[in-house]
């Protein structure tokens, strides 16, 4: 295995045999109860697992150095995933509604009822701490993949533990039609998570800015460190992955030589990659005719 050095391959790897592990531990409780509500649960795991296959080949991909057909890098490629597993995520709320109807015509009793629940509550403990770490590590990496099966994976503890509060409550009022329409509850909120993954990964593919707060702290940057310079203006920024790029316009005196220009440049450069960590930087320099009002003054 490759990936020991990076953890976010490393993290997208076990996830494999993790999420084979919850969807045996879900796939047992149902089979202890018979409930549908548990089974839309173990059908959502299925995904989980489709989902972390993905992403870890998608990571390893998207790790890899920038090349002659690739000069940015091939850090966008994590967006495709979490495309990808959104899609997943709607399926399996198809396959939850498809299991979950015929128990609503015909309602059963749900049998060993204990034993289930307290086997679909492990799976969930287990969940629960694997989506926090997954989301821990994908944002400090900013990796969209690892953060899109975070949230997914975080989006199954909290349908698990309604399944569970719903179960009890079906056998405390003896009303076994609670089960299956809780799987139709788990099938709506599995529709919104994908959803939600769906539209998070396309606004990543059409360049979105990067954040305001980064955005400001790039501005202060610059009008702080551009001694010799006059003003900056065109600031544009956009995420690909885990790459960040920043370019603007940077206005100086026309007759300042080629040489110091280009040392205000560097000195820029080296300032805002410290500040926001994976950034690239492109600045085009131009005389001081071409200053605008609403450009970024320097200090």
């Amino acid at each position: 295995m490759t990936q020991g050095a990076n953890p976010v391959r490393r993290l997208a790897f076990w996830s494999i045999p993790l999420a084979f592990g919850v969807l045996g531990l879900k796939l047992g409780a149902w089979y202890l109860t018979g409930s549908v509500a548990l089974l839309s649960d173990g059908l959502e795991s299925i995904v989980n697992v489709i989902a972390a296959l993905i992403a870890f080949f998608v990571i390893a991909y998207a790790h890899k150095p920038a090349d002659e057909g690739h000069p940015y890098g091939h850090s966008k490629a994590e967006y495709f995933s979490a495309v990808i597993e959104g899609v997943l995520i709607v399926l399996a709320a198809l396959m939850i509604v498809r299991a979950a109807w015929p128990a609503i015509l015909a309602p059963e009793r749900i049998e060993a009822p204990v034993a289930g629940l307290v086997v679909n509550g492990i799976a969930s403990v287990i969940n629960g701490l694997w989506a926090w770490l997954l989301i821990r590590v994908g944002r400090s990496h900013r990796s969209p993949a690892l953060q899109a099966d975070g949230h997914h994976i975080l989006s199954d503890v909290v349908t698990s533990g309604g399944v569970i509060v719903g179960l009890i409550l079906a056998l405390a009022l003896d009303m076994p039609i609670l089960d299956p329409l809780l799987a139709l509850i788990v099938a709506c909120n599995v529709l919104w998570q994908g959803w939600k993954v769906i539209s998070s990964s396309i606004n990543g593919l059409m360049d979105r800015a990067i954040d305001p707060v980064e955005e400001g702290r790039i501005r202060d940057v610059i009008a702080a460190n551009a001694n010799g310079a006059i003003e900056a203006h065109d600031i544009k920024t956009r995420i690909a992955g885990a790459m960040r790029f920043v370019e603007f316009h940077l206005v100086v005196d026309g007759q300042m030589t080629v040489e110091k220009s280009h040392e205000i440049c560097d000195r820029l450069e080296s300032v805002i990659k410290r500040a926001v960590p994976g950034v690239a930087v492109t600045i085009h320099v131009e005389p001081s005719h071409k200053a605008k009002e609403e450009g970024v003054l320097i200090k």
